[in-house]
């Protein structure tokens, strides 16, 4: 790694010999304040925070919207995942029957799901710090790949990052060494709490930032990215997490990754933040049309049901609640959740069929078939493919 001046921090020299590394030691955010931003740069603040407020006034309003968060979580667990590696998509984490081949990967995913409501949970009376950071960490890892990697510890270890097979001296980067991120992990604890600097520019700073101190041995990428949205809601921005932005940093994962480098070998905070909030921006605007897409199906669907099943229709309608947070069921599936028979679960599913809300997933299957809300999944599974 080479540094080029000293804004965004240092090199340290660790251990003697042939045993000799060296670690970076980024400097402090409040050191690297003010950032000097352009008049684009301005500009292009100013619509990211005004996009990410339209979602938020959104969800105020729009019908189901706590029922479509259930949804966002997993699209980002999914979309955060995938940028390290997870190979399933979005019906294989809502599938009831998803093969076994994609059972750890699906796994991953759902962790992501309970580490991101944990957290949300905790904010209602624990501000940002690194207890929270720690607990998230813990049910992250929880019983997956990584869980022999010390879940909830701040690590007591050196580590590295590069392509399999490097070694400590060879490694692209080298975080803090033990010290040094215990004393950047306690300046990013205090800064995280800061009220006088625009939100959108903290979460920006605040997520290169835990990248770059890399306190777990493992999941520092998928807790640096739900960070974002903990930064939004912490800061009050956003009330729930209705954004996905691992989507477009998935999208430009290249150049996301470049950015990053750029600051720590260079000290380019403010391309950075220029490239946070397009991303962000763009990751607004798709939640935008998703959550106007999702409200205009569910009055579709509502119509439909109305008009389609008579005497049913408050069944019907309960069950479209239901698909709006299990958005592939099975007949079992709709008999728990409504508390009706078989019989009349199987009833109901058969007229959704009919009514073409519900499509039989399988139709050479005869035994334990899975519907799937096809309308609803369609809006939400763009961007939802594994990385080449």
């Amino acid at each position: 790694m080479q540094v080029s001046g000293t804004r965004q921090g240092s090199l340290r020299t660790n251990l003697p010999g042939i045993a000799q590394y060296q670690s970076f030691v980024p400097s402090s955010l409040d050191s690297v304040l003010p950032l000097e931003f352009s008049e684009d740069d301005i500009r292009q603040l100013a619509r990211t925070s005004r996009k990410v407020g339209e979602v938020e006034g959104m969800s105020r309003f729009v019908p189901n919207a706590n029922m479509y968060l259930a949804m966002y979580v997993r699209k980002e667990a999914l979309l955060s995942a995938q940028i390290e590696g997870t190979q399933c998509t979005f019906d294989d984490v809502l599938d009831p029957s998803v093969d076994a081949a994609f059972q750890g990967d699906v796994a991953d995913v759902i962790n992501y799901v309970g580490a991101s409501e944990l957290a949300v949970r905790e904010m209602t009376h624990l501000p940002l710090c690194t207890r929270l950071l720690k607990e998230t960490h813990s049910r992250l890892l929880s019983g997956v790949r990584g869980s022999d990697k010390q879940p909830g510890m701040v690590r007591t270890s050196q580590n590295w990052i590069g392509p399999a097979g490097c070694t400590i001296q060879t490694a692209p980067f080298v975080p803090p060494n033990v010290e040094d991120m215990q004393d950047a992990l306690s300046e990013l604890e205090q800064f995280m709490n800061r009220n006088d600097i625009d939100p959108i520019v903290k979460a920006a700073l605040v997520h290169y930032q835990f990248e770059t101190i890399h306190p777990f041995l493992d999941g520092n990428g998928r807790l640096g990215r739900l960070l974002i949205t903990l930064s939004l809601i912490n800061d009050g921005v956003l009330r729930m997490p209705l954004l996905y932005p691992s989507y477009e940093l998935k999208l430009n994962r290249s150049e996301y990754y470049d950015r990053l480098t750029a600051v720590r070998e260079r000290g380019e905070y403010e391309q950075w933040v220029r490239f946070f909030c397009e991303c962000l921006a763009s990751c607004a605007e798709d939640a935008q049309r998703s959550l106007l897409s999702l409200a205009d199906l569910h009055n579709e669907s509502s119509a439909t049901i109305r008009s389609g099943l008579g005497r049913n229709t408050t069944s019907g309608l309960a069950l479209l609640d239901y698909l709006e947070e299990h958005p592939i069921v099975t007949t079992s599936m709709v008999r728990d959740a409504l508390s009706v028979s078989r019989t009349t679960a199987s009833g109901l599913v058969e007229s959704f069929v009919r009514m073409g809300i519900l499509r039989d997933t399988d139709v050479t299957r005869q035994r334990y078939k899975t519907f799937a809300y096809e309308s609803y999944l369609a809006i939400l599974r763009e961007g939802g493919e594994p990385l080449a």
